[in-house]
């Protein structure tokens, strides 16, 4: 039975560190495997991450296309087949999906999407929705609700 008590690390997990500059018959020793001269070589070496040696670096050498913004809004994605999970004639926010296991994170905006077929009348409250998926839900009976949320 494994238990805390009785657990081991496999045998080759605990790796020996090398020791260096114990002298020629060591086979580390006098330059304890630096090689001669050069930055490697030196006490305090640091390189930063993607340094080349003054090289051009491939950061920089391949091209940039397209723009990114800092300020983008990151939904979370709901298909109406997965509102079937809600009871009929229920009113369903972040907190009900949360529950139901539908959304991971409460802080992050959802948005309802009009893949797959909904087959009961529920009142949604989410931050967008699609066209599709709004028409979906007042066919059926139900209503949205549109959630704003300020900016601090």
């Amino acid at each position: 039975m494994l238990k805390l008590n009785n657990l081991k690390s496999p045998k080759s997990a605990h790796k020996k560190k090398k020791i260096v500059g114990r002298g020629s018959g060591s086979g580390a020793g006098k330059t304890s495997g630096r090689g001669h001269k050069g930055q490697m070589s030196r006490s305090g070496k640091t390189i930063r991450p993607g340094f080349e040696g003054g090289q051009m670096p491939l950061i920089r050498r391949i091209p940039k296309r397209g723009f990114t913004s800092k300020f983008k809004t990151e939904y979370q994605i709901i298909n109406l087949q997965t509102l079937n999970k809600c009871e009929n004639n229920s009113t369903v926010s972040s907190k009900e999906l949360l529950v139901l296991g539908v959304i991971h994170k409460l802080h992050v905006p959802v948005k309802i999407l009009g893949k797959g077929k909904l087959t009961k009348k529920i009142n949604i409250k989410a931050e967008k929705f699609s066209k599709t998926a709004q028409k979906a839900i007042e066919a059926l009976g139900g209503k949205i609700e549109v959630i704003v949320k300020e900016k601090a």
